[in-house]
């Protein structure tokens, strides 16, 4: 027998080891490679900020930029790039107050999938982490952290969509109760929880009470109905959070001009609300950044859009930057992640209107703070940013590091009815962002 063979015993007392360590396992333990041993990798953030950067921000006219095409036949990035915080690592020149700071970022430049095509699919992936099924319907990853984290206090919600209602960000099979409230108009908060004028404190409570006594009337007759169960509960808590703790948070006048002025326009202030929200206890927050086409298309930088996408850039630099600083002062950097994804990048070559099309074989994105071993790049991509030649990032990875950075365990299973779904579809944190 080889010096390195196994023998029937040895296997056996492996697996048993194996078994007894996922049997004892907490959550955010998980194994490295088997000859590792077990590894514990778990961050210290107990909220997430995702800004999504919708339609397929351009990796390489942003954080992976390359030698500069003209525009029109020579591939390349679209602008000059500037040094950063990080030794060797260069971004697009508009991102130039982010830039310095990016000793409290990780960039990942070697995300990779194969959905091309469509915005839909594609954004469904990163959201969910998984394909769609024909048999399950898969929750979105501010559902799962809702789920697995639960809420701070029953006055504020564990997720918050900034953007319109989307499949993508919905709760799947973890039911209603785990789903997101969203906001279009950051001045009011959810108009759903706004009391009209004329329903003063002694007519609001009769109304609760008749509708108190409904819900246990309908809820005696249908006891198993674990859907009825989860609307009764949405209901609740949304009479909770219609009082003056959650909504005083969408006051943004309460911040100084200067600091709000810093933030810049709408993109700026969507994300000084998500701090807010953060300091009230929202375990997730997603901020989208394709409301407002400052350059005619958004992040889907066909044709004319390219032309102006230095808006866009620097909208989100000044915000990204703004958001950093803002959220290290108050002592929430290390507790509280911020992630930058979008849902594919775009090719070095320029299309007949002088725009990119769609690229997901190597594109980017982005984690702050969460306590992460930051000031590093993951990944490298080819001298044109079309294939990833070091470290592949999985989406499903992507997402296994953004639970472990929340304390999440991402091979832990979930259950749809009697079906166990593991949090990620067999994606690994990566490891090197892991104090372990």
């Amino acid at each position: 027998m080889k010096k390195n063979d196994w023998t029937r015993r040895e296997l056996l007392q492996a697996g048993a080891g194996v078994a007894l360590a996922v049997a004892n396992g907490r959550p955010g333990s998980m194994f490295a490679h088997a000859s590792d041993g077990p590894v514990r990798l778990r961050g210290k953030a107990d909220a997430c900020i995702f800004l999504w950067l919708g339609g397929g921000a351009a990796h390489i006219d942003t954080f992976d930029p390359k030698a500069r095409g003209d525009g029109k036949k020579k591939p390349g990035s679209y602008y000059d790039s500037i040094d950063t915080a990080i030794n060797g690592a260069r971004v697009c020149e508009h991102l130039r107050l982010t830039a310095p700071l990016l000793d409290r970022c990780v960039l990942i430049r070697s995300l990779t999938h194969d959905i091309v095509s469509e915005h839909a699919a594609a954004a469904n992936l990163l959201h969910s982490g998984r394909r769609p099924s024909g048999t399950i319907i898969y929750p979105s990853i501010g559902s799962i952290v809702s789920h697995q984290l639960g809420t701070k206090t029953d006055e504020v919600p564990a997720y918050v969509v900034m953007g319109y209602p989307n499949i993508t960000r919905d709760p799947g099979f973890l039911g209603a109760r785990y789903g997101y409230v969203y906001l279009t108009q950051i001045e009011t908060g959810p108009n759903g929880l706004v009391r009209p004028p004329d329903i003063d404190d002694t007519r609001q409570q009769r109304r609760e009470g008749l509708l108190d006594a409904l819900r246990k009337n309908f809820l005696s007759r249908h006891s198993g109905d674990q859907v009825v169960q989860s609307q009764i509960s949405v209901s609740e808590q949304g009479f909770r959070m219609a009082g003056p703790k959650f909504l005083n948070v969408f006051d943004l006048k309460r911040e100084t001009s200067t600091l709000r002025e810093a933030y810049g326009g709408e993109f700026g202030q969507r994300c000084l609300l998500a701090r807010r929200l953060v300091q009230a206890g929202v375990r997730f927050i997603e901020v989208s950044f394709n409301l407002n086409f400052l350059n005619g298309t958004g992040w889907d930088t066909h044709n004319e859009g390219q032309l102006k996408q230095h808006l866009l850039i620097r909208d989100l630099d000044q915000a990204l930057s703004t958001l950093l600083l803002d959220l290290e002062r108050n002592r929430l950097l290390d507790t509280t992640l911020v992630v930058v994804a979008t849902e594919f990048g775009r090719p070095p070559e320029f299309d007949g209107g002088g725009g990119r099309g769609h690229h997901s074989r190597a594109f980017g994105g982005l984690l702050a703070g969460g306590s992460l071993r930051s000031g590093r790049v993951i990944g490298v991509t080819d001298d044109l940013g079309k294939n990833v030649v070091e470290r592949p990032v999985s989406i499903p990875d992507f997402h296994a590091t953004i639970h472990a950075a929340l304390g999440i365990d991402p091979s832990r299973n979930l259950y749809a009815g009697n079906r166990p779904v593991p949090i990620t579809d067999r994606g690994r944190p990566i490891a090197e962002l892991f104090a372990t």
